[in-house]
């Protein structure tokens, strides 16, 4: 279904980004006093008393990127006003008209989106403020309204606005997504380019500039009938190399993305070797319990290296924590294996709601201890297994049982781990072992 779009347009640190997250009701976009944040589409389902629409934040126009990025910013910005039913045209009441806001207003009238537009006069933090803001009338573009993203000066005004701009263009209510993926990596692995694939647009910018990305940016794509949501994140590197703040809230979206994943889709280059941001990256997922592809990018440029066997091999013995994701060759440039990826991901997100029998797990329990009982720690009596239950999906955590959780070693753990995988439905995914002490009822 196609939803009304508002979409938020202005010069650089007017206050767009916290506009957005003020309307959206969650802190979506990074807000911080470096121009130039915001270089994607950032985006967010709404409903202003069940009337929803596409919110849309864009990059400051007229930015001068230090990445020289400025173009690419500008066409999300057209494409943004090219869609929008109302654009919320933002403008800083603390430091007056600028020739930017000018040059923005002459981009909306160019496109011939003047009548769809309402200015809006931010960072109106005391009511003193208000009566400066007249000035803004010589934009051309009528009366501008005082808010405040900080304090929610004018909010109910606002609020009825886009209620009214929206309201009846669609009564439908957005289906939810059946399924959230995160595409993770390092930078420059290619995580935008395989989102566009699915998007089939330029939906995020792609450059061979690294960390081009610093939003987390959430992207609905329709696969076989069914909602989807791709979450590309900012590319990832080494600790010692965040280099500001905006980086660091850049890598705080991408451990809140893999958290609120349904799978996650690890991008790894083939034309690199795996290094430490790869590790790390591997850990964070394992200690999610986040069901995982490792996605081989650019594998088209790394033919010849090595054959696919050999690279899986290789993977297992470098990110040990995550042997048991399935593996997918692609070329997110080409589009190359990126839908059977997804296929592939929705496959996992299944078998991450399987729940097995109490039966059939406690005889996959009995089948490991024949096969190999426990060690002893020294000095201690050796565990016992009562019996185990599964308690709940996404990811399948199981509880077992036993006389003692201290007496279980990590090397046992493991052992459990690898033939419940083996004997259960859960082959490809990671499995949470919960063990309880349970007291053993002495003979009479």
């Amino acid at each position: 279904m196609t939803l009304p779009v508002v979409a938020i347009v202005g010069r650089p640190n007017v206050g767009k980004s916290s506009l957005f997250n003020a309307i959206a009701g969650r802190r979506t976009s990074i807000v911080d006093p470096t121009a130039g944040v915001t270089r994607d589409r950032v985006t967010a389902i709404c409903d202003i008393d069940e009337a929803y629409f596409e919110l849309i934040d864009t990059g400051g126009h007229g930015i001068v990127d230090r990445d020289d990025l400025e173009e690419h910013v500008e066409r999300q910005i057209l494409c943004a006003i090219g869609q929008a039913h109302l654009i919320l045209f933002v403008v800083d009441a603390r430091e007056g008209m600028s020739p930017l806001d000018r040059a923005t207003a002459d981009l909306l009238r160019k496109h011939n989106q003047a009548e769809r537009v309402r200015l809006l006069a931010n960072k109106v933090d005391e009511p003193h403020m208000e009566s400066g803001i007249g000035e803004f009338n010589r934009l051309g573009l009528g009366e501008p309204l005082a808010v405040s993203a900080v304090t929610g000066v004018g909010r109910t005004d606002l609020h009825e606005l886009i209620r009214e701009a929206v309201g009846g263009v669609s009564d439908e209510v957005p289906p939810n997504p059946v399924m959230k993926i995160a595409i993770v990596g390092k930078r420059n692995a290619g995580k935008s380019s395989f989102i566009n694939s699915l998007a089939g647009e330029e939906r995020v910018i792609v450059s061979e500039t690294p960390g081009t990305t610093r939003d987390s940016i959430d992207v609905r794509f329709e696969k076989d009938g069914r909602t989807i949501v791709a979450i590309d994140t900012a590319g990832v590197r080494k600790k010692r190399k965040i280099a500001d703040d905006v980086e660091f809230y850049a890598y705080t979206r991408v451990t809140q993305s893999i958290h609120r994943a349904d799978v996650v889709l690890f991008m790894i280059d083939a034309t690199l070797p795996v290094g430490q941001v790869d590790k790390r990256l591997a850990n964070l997922i394992s200690t999610e319990y986040r069901p995982c592809v490792l996605v081989i990018n650019k594998w088209d440029l790394a033919k010849g290296r090595a054959d696919s066997e050999d690279y899986g091999d290789y993977l297992t013995a470098i990110l040990p924590q995550v042997s048991y994701a399935p593996v997918a060759f692609t070329s997110a440039v080409t589009g190359r294996n990126t839908y059977p990826t997804i296929d592939l991901a929705t496959e996992l997100f299944k078998q991450a709601q399987i729940r097995v029998g109490t039966g059939r797990l406690n005889q996959a329990l009995q089948d490991a201890l024949a096969a190999s009982s426990p060690k002893t720690k020294r000095g201690r009596k050796s565990p016992k297994f009562f019996y185990a239950t599964q308690v709940s999906t996404q990811p399948p955590t199981i509880v077992l049982f036993v006389n003692g959780t201290s007496l279980v070693t990590k090397d046992y753990e493991r052992y459990l781990l690898r033939r419940f995988r083996e004997s259960l439905p859960f082959g490809e995914i990671p499995i949470r072992l919960v063990f309880r002490a349970r007291r053993v009822r002495s003979e009479t």
